[in-house]
């Protein structure tokens, strides 16, 4: 049975009250996660390397704004998987607590920087479907490539700065405050203004899709009732109908795969988490790497536009893998030539 308590207030805030937050006692519990952590991490990283691969070698795909939010999506999700399976293995499964306190809040920071870009990409993702579906006689004006790199300069930033608060300052170490029960040297009033922004990118993000699928089924209906009529319009109606559908099974899967997470930081901040709990929280956190892990195979099956480029790729591939098999005959065949000569 575990005897270790997570410390309540800042004066028990040492390096060996982080051996407390390593709560996975089993050799079988390590096994698992360093499996999950693995496969997940792995698979991530390919996937989303192939997303930016597709977006940014494609120069009709890259110059819309859609699909550079996506690319930022694609790219956070990259960094969280990188940063997030480092950490947390070395942490959890390998048992590495001799690092200073600066060093793991630095870890914790890009963690938290990584996810919050993946959401609030989600959202600009969103708010930019809406614009396009709600006003598309002025969507172009509206959303121009200088305004997409800006939102998205403001939001790395902004996901940066709440993410390292904890390193400049907030944390209960330097406060003398109550610490989190779930990370260590975090401040639970910390971990409660982060969950709220959190909880508010997803409000955002309801909200946005709560029109974009009300104006979608107006389009639907409007094509149904003129399919005689073919043109540019119904064509962009239908794209913008398609990649609100797509972004909306994104929406759900990531509802899926991050709500146990913020159940259990919310309980946190309202109850004292029993240890079975906190092992509950470990292995609920591996879910958001397959929240990572699953975005690149919903983009791949949904959108046309990076289903076609990926066709393009493995063409491509093929090809040079044709004659490259074929070079070395070629060549021989040339020479025996010269030689019967």
């Amino acid at each position: 049975m575990d005897t270790c308590k997570v410390p309540a207030n800042a004066s028990k805030c040492s390096m060996s009250t982080m051996e407390c937050f390593m709560v996975l006692s089993t050799q079988a519990q390590k096994i698992s996660i360093g499996i999950l952590c693995g496969l997940f991490g792995t698979m991530c990283v390919f996937e989303n390397t192939l997303v930016l691969y597709l977006i940014f070698s494609s120069p009709g795909i890259r110059k819309k704004p859609s699909y550079l939010f996506i690319g930022s999506l694609a790219l956070a999700d990259i960094l969280a998987s990188i940063i997030f399976v480092c950490s947390f293995v070395n942490f959890h499964v390998f048992n590495k607590a001799g690092f200073s306190k600066e060093v793991f809040l630095l870890q914790l920071g890009g963690v938290n920087t990584s996810f919050s870009a993946s959401l609030s990409s989600l959202l600009l993702t969103a708010l930019d479907r809406y614009i396009s579906i709600s006003r598309p006689s002025e969507y172009k004006l509206l959303m121009t490539r200088k305004r997409a790199w800006a939102a998205l300069a403001v939001l790395w930033v902004t996901c940066a700065t709440i993410a390292c608060l904890p390193l400049l300052g907030w944390n209960c170490c330097v406060l003398d405050s109550v610490c989190s029960e779930l990370f260590p040297f975090v401040d639970d009033n910390y971990q409660s203004g982060w969950v709220c922004f959190i909880m508010v990118l997803l409000g955002c993000i309801i909200y946005a899709y709560a029109h974009v699928l009300w104006r979608a089924r107006q389009h639907v209906a409007y094509m149904e009732k003129h399919q005689a009529q073919v043109g540019k319009q119904n064509t962009r109606m239908r794209m913008d109908v398609m990649l609100a559908k797509t972004l909306v099974m994104v929406l759900a899967v990531l509802m899926l795969c991050w709500s146990p997470v913020l159940v259990l930081m919310i309980y946190s901040i309202f109850a004292r988490l029993s240890d079975h709990l906190r092992k509950v929280f470990a292995f609920c956190s591996t879910l958001c790497l397959l929240n990572s892990m699953v975005n690149p195979i919903i983009y791949a099956l949904r959108s046309k536009e990076l289903f076609s480029s990926l066709r393009r790729v493995f063409s491509h591939f093929r090809r040079q893998l044709k004659v490259t098999e074929e070079s070395p005959e070629a060549e021989s065949n040339h020479k025996s030539s010269v030689i019967e000569t």
